[in-house]
């Protein structure tokens, strides 16, 4: 398999009247998507794509998007995911930047699309797709014809996918077809994925994280079952269920809402063989909970980055317990390091950052050079996440560079103090976040979503567990109760929204 449409096309050999997505009762059959994603190629071919142009995706999770997908490889083109939940500023300024040759939407974003490739210096063509149809502006398009297709080579840029932008412009990483063979083989790999595998997904397929669940079950010619939100949890638990998922896959607080929104914890599943969670660590509490209810359930606790095509590192489910807090070490092909401020690596307990090599590497950022050098550095990929490393190689995440809080002469990582505040059962969700303080230069501020199903908590509840368990130093000086996080789109919680809503003197 040397790009990712041989995983589709090996699937499609062996098992072309299998299910490669099932969505609100609908089936679709991986000989079903060759045909309508060599359509989707020709279509594409026929307004004149050549290799390397991009097409923009702009579709919710679905048939029409896994199809746009790979006609977009197959055509030679390269596929850019973009959620479809977007303004016509954030919109217009990806196409300006990624210049697409073609955007594929729906119908019913006619206006959003029209406002934002009005802003455009090259605008680009516009693919509608509707109940399985494609049209454009001249009306239907014939995919009734001969699929063909232009088959792809291994170092050609097979996907740009924009990063959540936690805070500033989002990063367009480029990645060539090896990049994401390579990280795809490595997580069938340790996870043990066959052809038996069917994975519930509420990830979007835009994302990093969502994208790999895509590429590894067709990679095993497994099954991806679709909900379609996960607003209405129950409902989506019995969908799950139903279905015999053999898998789920989350952000943190993806297992948050679960625990504390539904009635997860007190259901069954008895075809389910394994969880994973990326995006942030998760809780040891939370882990506690989760291996208490289903000690058959094989719970893996992953670390990545988009710029290594999702997956770094897991810690095996085998290890939970002797390296608690631990991202684990290197998946396969992959080699971590964590570096000091010289390129040394770091004793254990000291505190370097993360560097990466690997094939999963990306090429580096679109149409940015001066942040590809900034990271893509001779010794690996600059992560930009700190770390410990123990005797063992295991790796241990303090936070982000950019999140430390400098409170008077310490330096503070966040993680830890929300790991010891979500030990009380009656907290959902909490975000600490450094905010202006006169004297301290930073304070050490809780913002705490709680529990509907754990009772009440209090702030000196909060700050009272804080205090038993932390150093002064560490300790919570205020705590900001909120309805919700702020998070992107991707689940991952945007502390510069907090800090500029919260801003006041009484920080």
């Amino acid at each position: 398999m040397n790009v990712v449409t041989d995983f589709l096309a090996r699937a499609v050999e062996n098992r072309a009247e299998a299910t490669v997505l099932w969505e609100q009762g609908e089936s679709l059959t991986y000989g079903r998507l060759w045909h309508t994603a060599g359509g989707f190629a020709r279509c594409l071919r026929d307004r004149g794509i050549k290799p390397g142009d991009r097409v923009a995706i702009l579709l919710p999770n679905g048939s029409a998007y896994v199809t746009a997908y790979f006609g977009t490889l197959l055509a030679r083109g390269v596929a850019v995911g973009l959620n479809p939940d977007t303004t016509v500023d954030e919109l217009a300024w990806v196409l300006q930047h990624c210049s697409p040759a073609v955007v594929v939407g729906r119908p019913v974003q006619r206006d959003l699309i029209g406002q934002a490739t009005a802003r455009v210096s090259n605008p680009p063509a516009v693919v509608w797709v509707e109940g399985g149809m494609l049209a454009d502006d001249d009306g239907p398009i014939d995919v009734a014809e001969p699929p063909t297709c232009c088959w792809p080579e291994r170092d050609d840029i097979a996907q740009i996918i924009y990063t959540s932008g936690t805070s500033g412009r989002p990063k367009g990483v480029t990645l060539a077809h090896r990049n994401l063979v390579a990280n795809t083989r490595s997580i069938v790999q340790y996870l043990k994925l066959s052809s038996a595998d069917a994975v519930f997904v509420i990830l979007p397929f835009y994302y990093s994280y969502g994208n790999s669940l895509l590429l590894t079950h067709v990679a095993v010619g497994g099954r991806l079952i679709l909900t379609p939100d996960f607003v209405f949890l129950n409902r989506a638990l019995d969908v799950m269920a139903a279905q015999q998922a053999t898998g789920f896959s989350g952000v943190p607080s993806s297992y948050a809402m679960l625990i504390h929104r539904s009635d997860f914890l007190q259901r069954s599943f008895p075809s389910l063989r394994y969880l994973t969670c990326a995006g942030g660590g998760l809780a040891r509490s939370v882990v506690e909970r989760i291996r208490a209810v289903f000690p058959h359930v094989e719970l893996y606790l992953m670390y990545g980055q988009t710029e290594a095509s999702a997956r770094l590192s897991s810690l095996m489910p085998d290890e939970l317990d002797r390296k608690p807090g631990s991202i684990g070490r290197g998946i396969p092909g992959v080699t971590l390091r964590v570096l000091d401020e010289r390129g040394r690596p770091v004793a254990p307990g000291q505190v370097g950052e993360i560097v990466a090599q690997g094939e999963n590497i990306m090429v580096g950022y679109w149409n940015d050079p001066e942040g590809t050098a900034a990271v893509l550095r001779p010794e690996g990929l600059r992560t930009g996440d700190l770390a410990t490393v123990d005797e063992d190689g295991y790796i241990y995440v303090v936070g982000r560079k950019s999140d430390l809080i400098k409170s008077g002469a310490y330096r503070i990582h966040p993680k830890e103090i929300e790991e010891v505040v979500l030990e009380l059962p009656a907290v959902a969700e909490v975000a600490v976040v450094g905010m202006p303080d006169e004297m301290l230069g930073e304070a050490v501020v809780a913002f705490v979503v709680s529990s509907e199903q754990n009772g009440p908590v209090s702030a000196d509840d909060i700050v009272a567990h804080c205090a038993r368990r932390l150093p002064r130093y560490k300790r919570v000086q205020r705590v900001v109760f909120v309805d919700s996080l702020p998070k992107t789109s991707s689940g991952k919680v945007r502390r510069n929204v907090l800090r500029e809503q919260h801003v006041s003197p009484a920080c």
